[in-house]
């Protein structure tokens, strides 16, 4: 059993590593990678769940920056793939190091217009404002005030 946790540790680590680079991002939207890591949310294994939710966070930053520079338009590969509903409804149930790196993720995808109505569907301003007040990590603090405060969309629904 400890082979196949560490088994387990060492391809979600894997996966996150890939996250970090937009040039992976459709083959791993293709090829299942993205609903593979939310499957190995289910393993219970911290040391995986914190891989994983690194891998999100990876994700959601790097296409966050492709997105800014004008490289990409239109909603994550990651909401297309469940991501969004499944933060929304499980970012403070794992141990802190998991739930730091889902909060960012959640404030990276918040950063890209494009996600906005998604966000406001899934109930996500919640979960921003929580973010933006209890975060123990400044920066996605201070990236859920900054979706908070600059996208029409969402402070149309705060106000």
């Amino acid at each position: 059993m400890l082979h196949l946790k560490l088994m387990m540790r060492m391809v979600a680590g894997a996966i996150a590593n890939l996250c970090g680079n937009e040039k992976w991002h459709m083959m791993l939207k293709r090829d299942g990678g993205i609903k593979a890591m939310l499957g190995m949310f289910q393993t219970g294994n911290d040391d995986v769940i914190a891989q994983i939710a690194r891998g999100l966070a990876n994700f959601a930053k790097c296409e966050s920056q492709v997105t800014s520079q004008g490289h990409r338009k239109g909603p994550s590969l990651l909401i297309e793939d469940g991501v969004l509903t499944w933060i929304v409804a499980n970012s403070t149930m794992f141990s802190p190091p998991a739930r730091r790196h889902i909060e960012l993720a959640f404030s990276y995808l918040a950063q890209n217009e494009g996600n906005s109505r998604d966000i406001i569907v899934a109930g996500g301003i919640k979960e921003l404002l929580r973010i933006s007040r209890e975060s123990s990590r400044e920066d996605a603090r201070s990236l859920a005030k900054k979706a908070l405060n600059s996208n029409p969309a969402f402070l149309k629904e705060i106000q």
